[in-house]
């Protein structure tokens, strides 16, 4: 049996030489007609590029950036929404041999010019006049900027912006030549750390990283090249996350997917009716909330609610069974209740999501509920777990089609994955990156002489080599009485019920373990409705007696699958939800526990006073 030292060797042989340009020429010169990109016109039709189409805007682009004096070795930012531009003005800069990277778009100017100091970009292409009044704000301060562009017509009118139709010329690069100049180990991008232990570090991701772990990642799908060429995907999530660079664009690169833009991630369940997408991928929040939109549309239709748990209660272990054993070990009477189920139930609640052809769900970069997992893998929709972070591009673990709820899969083809004395994940591969950005000593901490990736995680694995994470190693709790707690565990159990929608466990350094309980604004209003409640603002249910008897009982529940020193002694319900980016959470929707501490500091105070 091949170890993961010779599948490595194998991807090496298939991806000496490739960057991600050089695939990018080959995709298009195999797939020109295919269409490649997809957005929506201002007046609400579909445009559509084809890979060539792609290609000639990007080598236009390139052309433009040139005569602005981007060069190999360059930087070059991007601040802008999921759109069919991104795409161009990230390879534009990739056939120069510089090297692009994304800003979260809620960044504030202060972070603004951090990160584009730190990175000594030269250029800058921002969307629209809102992100150009942040970097005009710094500019200043930015000495190495020379260029910033500007998508949106008409922002340049001081004539210190470079419009981005002047870079749309009609000279262009030549892309076999363009597509040449970088080589392997130049940096493909930089992703950038959400901060939440201390300033953002450059994460430095060659092209070698990208088009290794795109192979890998491409074995795990196991499908034929030709199969997965043309599947539909939508792009919502920030470019500067690693999981949407590495999904819609780079993958979308190599396997010629067909990727729809979506600017705005609120409109998600639109575009995934429309789209109607073979592959997703979302960070737990996402999935929650599709969840919760289902519970609340059941709660207006007491009669239709109960029906369908029933067909999820009868369908559960068939759909399990089926899972693990593979559709042959399913009885003739099983396979026909399924199908009846699907028939007459989950089908339909599927097509009404955009789920209806989806071939690959996808969930990672915090911890998701195995409840979830279960019930989406029960209504026919094949939700499975992920896992890995920006310093190995994107994925380190990954099982489709045998999932196992509550495990994160097993190591990618090619990726060793192993346990430090401590009980940390430790990873290598031709995905782990090449170091922090002018940090030595932070990427002296990430990796060791070996070459293993220090995650930061604590995890164990099963017989059959599953994975499961128990906890960052930064985040376990260590009580008053000295026992090690996992947070993200018991989160994950108390927002597997639908009235909860975040939740944050406190408890170190303190007596007993105790919640802050965030209510689900897609499931409570209707949740009170449908008990008469006569108000349904998120406020005032936190507050209702009625409501606080729900939390009780799901935590009491949740409890029943911790040992006694993991139970939550007393909860604290809050009616404001926690947003992206906000004092609670980072821009990928994981918690800010020192700012959700501080934030909520007089009300974790009361829960261990009297």
């Amino acid at each position: 049996m091949a170890t993961a030292a010779d599948k490595k060797a194998e991807i090496d042989r298939v991806v000496a030489g490739q960057t991600v340009t050089s695939r990018f020429a080959e995709t298009v010169a195999a797939q020109g007609d295919r269409v490649a990109l997809r957005r929506r016109t201002a007046e609400g039709e579909w445009s559509e590029w084809t890979w060539r189409e792609y290609a000639e805007r990007a080598c236009r682009v390139a052309s433009g950036l040139s005569r602005l004096g981007v060069g190999p070795g360059d930087r070059v930012a991007l601040m802008m929404r999921n759109l069919a531009e991104f795409h161009v003005a990230d390879m534009a800069a990739l056939l120069l041999g510089a090297t692009p990277f994304s800003i979260y778009n809620s960044s504030s100017p202060e972070q603004v010019q951090y990160l584009l100091s730190h990175a000594e970009a030269k250029a800058a292409i921002v969307e629209n006049a809102g992100f150009l009044e942040r970097l005009s704000k710094v500019r200043a301060d930015l000495p190495m900027l020379q260029q910033v562009v500007c998508l949106e017509a008409g922002s340049g009118a001081d004539g210190d912006v470079v419009a981005w139709d002047s870079l749309m010329g009609e000279e262009a690069v030549d892309l076999a030549e363009a597509a040449a100049i970088a080589q392997q180990q130049d940096l493909a991008t930089l992703i950038y750390t959400s901060g939440t232990t201390g300033p953002p570090k450059g994460v430095m991701i060659t092209h070698y990283n990208v088009v290794w772990t795109a192979d890998s990642l491409l074995r795990g799908f196991d499908l034929r090249p030709d199969e997965l060429m043309g599947m539909r995907i939508v792009s919502y999530l920030p470019m500067a996350h690693i999981a949407e660079r590495m999904t819609s664009h780079y993958l979308g690169i190599v396997a010629a997917f067909e990727v729809s833009s979506c600017p705005d991630p609120t409109q998600l369940a639109t575009y995934l009716r429309e789209v109607r997408p073979n592959i997703a991928f979302g960070v737990p929040r996402v999935w929650e909330k599709i969840h919760a939109g289902v519970q609340a549309a059941l709660d207006a239709d007491p009669e239709k609610k109960t029906k369908f748990e029933e067909a999820i209660a009868a369908a559960k272990p068939i759909a399990s069974k089926q899972t693990l054993e593979g559709a042959a070990a399913l009885s003739d009477d099983e396979r026909q209740m399924i199908e009846f189920l699907d028939a007459v139930a989950f089908s339909q609640v599927r097509g009404l999501l955009g789920l209806d052809e989806m071939r690959y769900a996808i969930t990672g970069a915090a911890p998701i509920p195995s409840e979830l997992v279960e019930w989406y893998r029960t209504i026919g929709v094949p939700l499975s777990e992920i896992y890995g972070m920006s310093e190995n591009t994107g994925p380190l673990t990954w099982e489709p089609r045998r999932v196992k709820p509550g495990y994160v899969g097993r190591p990618l083809p090619g990726v060793e994955v192993t346990l430090a004395d401590d009980g940390e994940v430790i990873a290598r591969g031709g995905n782990v990156f090449i170091g922090y950005l002018n940090d030595p000593e932070k990427t002296e901490e990430a990796l060791d002489e070996d070459g293993w990736l220090h995650t930061g995680d604590v995890g164990e694995f099963d017989d059959e080599g599953y994975l499961r994470i128990v906890d960052r190693k930064k985040e376990l709790i260590i009580t008053a009485g000295g026992k090690n707690v996992s947070p993200a565990n018991i989160e994950a159990a108390l927002k597997s019920f639908p009235l909860i929608g975040q939740a944050a466990v406190i408890g170190d350094k303190r007596p007993f373990i105790s919640a802050l309980v965030v209510l689900d604004p897609d499931v409570a209003p209707g949740w009170a409705r449908s008990r008469g409640l006569e108000s349904s603002s998120l406020a005032d249910l936190a507050e209702h007696p009625e409501v606080t008897r729900e939390i009780d009982r799901c935590v009491q529940e949740a409890n029943s699958r911790f040992s006694q020193v993991e139970q939550v002694k007393k909860f604290k319900i809050l009616g404001q939800e926690w947003l992206p980016d906000s004092e609670e959470l980072t821009p990928t929707m994981k918690l800010k526990r020192r700012g959700i501490n501080a934030k909520y500091s007089s009300e974790i105070e009361a829960l261990y006073s009297g």
